[in-house]
């Protein structure tokens, strides 16, 4: 296994294709605001436990993207242009609203660039909501979400509101709480894009140390090329397009 030096950290990266099973798989996404054609016939196909980065200047279409492969948005016209998206195994075009919302909580977990914690509740309070928004209760995940915080090295931050938490703290335990349902798929959108050199590294290392403790897929939309050129592969967006 090849060994990459970057920055504050060694990181060995595995190149050899895997031969797991496709975990997202999207044919001809075609997306539009008003006249506006953001994206434009997008194919994209990733395989269970690959960290993907997706990288392009602004206003390619990689955040818009994102949200389409997540379920927080639907593609434009998708019988008009044959579009077809499958996410662990799952095609969701055509689900009613209640049913993707479970999908999603179930499949899905979310990084941004802010961490978006409620400042109101304490760290464990903001890991512990998707599973309460899922029903399950708290005594069957109190323990999971304990081991997130020993894992993510955040332990003593448990009973600590966000404003007392540093910036890469508290994105450390949005990366909890978007672990917290087990989720197959992990979307992060500029994760590291408000943090510190140090602390965007530690989260770059802590992305692959989870695919491979848990075998999770990771799409993370970044502008940080040394995250790029560590993922497993790089897909470049241009004009709405994946080139």
């Amino acid at each position: 296994m090849p060994q990459i030096i970057c920055g504050f950290f060694s990181l060995a990266v595995s190149k050899i294709p895997r031969i797991f099973a496709a975990m997202i798989r999207a044919k001809n996404i075609h997306k539009s605001y008003g006249d506006v054609e953001v994206l434009k016939g997008v194919d994209i196909h990733i395989r269970e436990a690959e960290v993907v980065s997706i990288v392009g200047e602004s206003g390619a279409g990689k955040s818009t993207l994102l949200q389409i492969l997540g379920t927080l948005d639907l593609p434009t016209d998708p019988a008009k242009y044959g579009t077809e998206i499958t996410l662990a195994g799952m095609p969701f075009l055509g689900m009613k609203d209640a049913e993707l919302s479970a999908f999603r909580n179930r499949n899905i977990g979310f990084v941004f660039q802010f961490h978006q914690l409620l400042p109101e509740f304490t760290a464990l309070e903001n890991v512990l909501l998707p599973s309460k928004i899922a029903g399950v209760p708290e005594k069957q995940v109190i323990d999971k979400a304990i081991h997130l915080f020993e894992d993510l090295n955040i332990a003593h931050r448990l009973h600590h509101k966000p404003t007392q938490m540093s910036g890469g703290e508290a994105q450390r335990a949005a990366v909890a709480r978007a672990l917290i349902n087990s989720p197959k798929i992990i979307y992060a959108d500029e994760p590291t894009g408000n943090l510190d050199s140090k602390n965007a590294d530690d989260l770059h290392q802590l992305f692959f140390d989870l695919r491979d403790k848990y075998q999770q897929t990771f799409v993370i939309v970044t502008h940080n090329p040394k995250l790029a050129e560590i993922t497993d592969r790089k897909l470049v967006m241009k004009d709405g397009l994946i080139i």
